[in-house]
């Protein structure tokens, strides 16, 4: 699939590369990008030998450099409300995919960029990633996928980035919690590959399931979550596969 402003590509392997299309703007969040951005992932989704899926923002200037100020600036309440209720189903389409979503931050990562990368199951960026929620300087809260912060990065943290509206450097949002790794820019794509072969060699069924159960993690009661996670437990056995693989392992590591 190609897109104007977003292009999904998916190779043998079961690797999606989803990539926002507007270097010239700093691949900026617009009602168009968000809606291409859904649709990609929902394409990529459906694609029975998905694996894995990578999402980065085109040329090296910005992962995602905020929303689009000249359709922010035109808008009004009601207006407002749909513009942002497509923002977060962008953001959502990365936690409602049935794989891993590694966000590769290239360059500035604003607002809508950190909370679309929030929304990520992890983030690696370059060493001269910036990051910020600079929302409150131009008269608005940070939103949607925000929520997210608390959990990532601490109560306190996520307070400084959004009252302050400063920006973070890469190596102060990897010790804040915000990214997995921090690399230097050349060596971006070949972090981003370690981390795809990671998980390449585990199962794909086991996978997806823990994929969901971390959803579960997150959003039901304790209890509850536990509950699922049994239940998810058991159905893997169901299948017959965790007894192959276990007894493939021992068979591997008796012959050391």
């Amino acid at each position: 699939m190609s897109a104007n402003l977003v292009s999904l590509r998916v190779d043998a392997r079961g690797v999606a590369r989803v990539t926002i299309e507007n270097a010239a703007k700093l691949n900026c969040m617009s009602t168009p990008v968000a809606r291409e951005l859904v649709e990609a992932m929902q394409a990529a989704s459906a694609e029975p030998s998905l694996r894995v899926v990578v999402l980065t923002g085109a040329g090296e200037k910005a992962f995602v450099g905020g929303a689009n100020l000249d359709e922010l600036g035109a808008l009004d309440e009601v207006s407002a409300r749909a513009f942002i209720t497509r923002l977060h189903e962008a953001c959502a389409a990365m936690r409602q995919c049935p794989v891993p979503v590694i966000a590769r931050v290239n360059g500035w990562c604003i607002g809508a960029g950190l909370e679309l990368a929030a929304a990520c199951d992890f983030r690696i960026a370059s060493g001269n990633a910036k990051f910020s929620m600079p929302e409150v300087r131009l008269g608005i809260p940070s939103v949607i996928e925000a929520v997210l912060l608390p959990r990532l990065i601490g109560a306190g943290r996520a307070r400084w980035l959004t009252l302050t509206g400063q920006t973070l450097d890469a190596a102060t949002a990897e010790r804040w919690g915000f990214l997995e790794r921090v690399v230097p820019p050349d060596e971006l794509d070949a972090a981003v590959d370690l981390a795809l072969e990671a998980i390449l060699a585990n199962d794909d069924a086991a996978t997806r399931a823990q994929k969901r159960l971390q959803a579960a993690y997150e959003d039901l009661p304790m209890d509850e979550a536990i509950r699922r996670s049994i239940d998810a437990f058991a159905a893997c056995y169901a299948t017959g596969k965790p007894q192959k693989l276990m007894a493939e392992f021992a068979g591997h590591r008796q012959k050391r």
